[in-house]
């Protein structure tokens, strides 16, 4: 069933509910009221039966018969019967003799015992109810057909009818027309996500302006759709990138092997035909070794961590750097030694750490006019590795762009690499719950800001 009939529905079956029950209770309060009230018709009746019949006329039949036919508000079907103290009636009046009622014992002795007993009798309400004099007591019972209340309990009854079959259906009505409009945006994002492929991730998702749960529904999805086209267009350049990257060495290669393979060559031709395919190679294995590790970090976080002392990660890195480019040079700074070698403690896995601060100190390193890197070491409410590096800088143009694979900014095209290692470092950090920052200016050289959580 659809949401809109189910929404119909359950409001039609509440409103169903509460009009039952309001029906009920007006119907059911009007009737005690009708019954309140022809019961205090009946009592003054009684009540003026028993003065004209016992205290005036003396029991005057007669005379109390012609009263009580020129009483105004006379009652319909009217029978009154007067019984004295020994049960035996002295006085009866009927509107038709032949419509009287039956009076039980049970009638008059409930009347001599609670003073007044109210019953039914056919259509007609009853009433038995005691009078006491200064030598006798009375029961007096009266007996009558409400008509006239009657009549306007049916004319409410039908009034109630009306009004519960009348609200049930505009209820039906409105349901349908207001669930409709409800679902009516869900409809029309369920239709506009049915048109968006990988092909069109450019659409987005209006739900109208209302700042309700469905426009944040819509903007949830046009976030959705956000990440997706950003991943997509990441994973094309990425794609791209990396199939010139591995394009232009195979191509080298091949064309180098067939030159040498045209002609005889001499034993040193051939030497640097092979130094040379051993180059392009070798720069091959490095651009698979940061796709594989790229590829290793984009797991989510499923990663195993451990206790770290971070200085000790600093002090290799310093000697590897120096030992595979002895043109580089580190400087430590450990500007503010803790008491304590616990505020070295860092949670994390020590291979990616090292790899992720390894590659930003190489790059201080490649990008400084001296092939020199200051690294600093801050330890407060956490642990902050600066790096620092007097080269070319990044304009403010492409600093948007350094952590992507393969990017690399215009003034650094000259130098090698493949624009991986700010990528994986990133991916590493932000796996440790951790962050970089990025401080630089043009010709002034850059800074690298690393942030982790202490492990205690």
């Amino acid at each position: 069933m659809k949401i809109k009939y189910r929404i119909t529905l359950l409001f039609t079956i509440i409103v169903l509910a509460i009009l039952a029950v309001l029906c009920s209770a007006i119907y059911y309060s009007s009737e005690l009221t009708r019954e309140k009230n022809f019961k205090n018709r009946l009592r003054n009746r009684a009540l003026t039966v028993a003065k004209y019949l016992i205290e005036v006329t003396d029991k005057d039949q007669e005379l109390m018969k012609k009263i009580e036919e020129n009483t105004v508000f006379s009652l319909q079907r009217k029978c009154v019967i007067v019984y004295n103290y020994l049960n035996q009636p002295i006085y009866n009046q009927f509107d038709d003799p032949d419509d009287s009622i039956v009076v039980t014992k049970d009638m008059v002795d409930r009347a001599r015992i609670d003073g007044e007993y109210f019953s039914k009798a056919g259509q007609r309400d009853v009433l038995s109810t005691q009078y006491i004099d200064r030598f006798n007591r009375y029961i007096i019972v009266v007996a009558a057909y409400d008509e006239e209340g009657i009549d306007t309990i049916a004319r409410l009854k039908g009034i109630l009818w009306f009004s519960f079959f009348g609200g049930i259906f505009i209820t039906l009505i409105t349901g349908y027309y207001f669930s409709h409009r409800l679902v009516r945006p869900i409809i029309t994002i369920i239709d506009e996500v049915k048109d968006i492929s990988s092909h069109s991730l450019t659409k987005r998702i209006q739900a109208g302006e209302q700042q309700d749960e469905l426009n944040q529904l819509a903007a949830t999805f046009n976030q959705l759709l956000d990440r997706m086209q950003q991943s997509f267009e990441i994973q094309r350049r990425f794609i791209s990138n990396a199939s010139h990257e591995f394009s232009t060495p195979l191509t080298a290669i091949s064309s180098q092997i067939e030159i040498a393979l045209q002609n005889e060559r001499s034993v040193p031709e051939y030497k640097d035909v092979l130094e040379s395919v051993y180059s392009d190679v070798f720069q091959m294995g490095q651009l698979t070794k940061g796709l594989l590790e790229i590829a290793k970090t984009g797991s989510g976080g499923a990663i195993e961590l451990n206790e770290v002392r971070i200085d000790e990660i600093l002090l290799r890195i310093a000697g590897d750097v120096k030992r595979i480019h002895p043109s580089y040079t580190v400087h430590l700074h450990f500007d503010e030694f803790p008491d304590s070698e616990e505020a070295f403690l860092v949670y994390g896995n020590t291979d990616l750490l090292y790899s992720a601060i390894r590659n930003i100190v190489s790059n201080a390193c490649k990008f400084s006019h001296t092939g020199e890197a200051n690294v600093h070491l801050l330890i407060n409410e956490k642990v902050t590795i600066k790096v620092q590096d007097e080269g070319i800088g990044i304009p403010p143009e492409e600093m948007a762009g350094i952590f992507q694979p393969f990017y690399r900014a215009d003034n650094a095209k000259d130098k090698k690499g493949f624009g991986l290692g700010l990528a994986l470092a990133n991916r590493i950090i932000r796996l440790h719950k951790g962050k970089i920052m990025v401080e630089s200016a043009p010709g002034k050289g850059t800074t690298f800001y690393i942030v982790l959580e202490k492990a205690f």
